[in-house]
């Protein structure tokens, strides 16, 4: 797979999530793909101060990236 077809695949995942987060006042951005290997993205909105973002992030956002993408093996979240 292609580092843009990497990209296309981590946008895909990120629009299956973002109707959840917007549903809570929050949002997801792509910030970087690092090697084809290591996704940043970026918690936006509500998310920030969620007590559960971590949580989010892991087995929500990290789980469906891998989904699209299955060589991605891991998410990083920038501030």
């Amino acid at each position: 797979m292609t580092t843009e077809e990497i990209k296309i695949n981590v946008e895909k995942a990120l629009e299956e999530i973002r109707p959840f987060l917007e549903s809570d006042g929050g949002n997801i951005s792509l910030v970087s793909i690092d090697n084809d290997k290591s996704v940043k993205v970026k918690l936006e909105g509500a998310c920030v101060s969620c007590s559960v973002n971590q949580m989010t992030l892991k087995s929500g956002v990290e789980m469906t990236i891998k989904k699209y993408a299955p060589q991605i093996e891991e998410v990083i979240n920038v501030e």
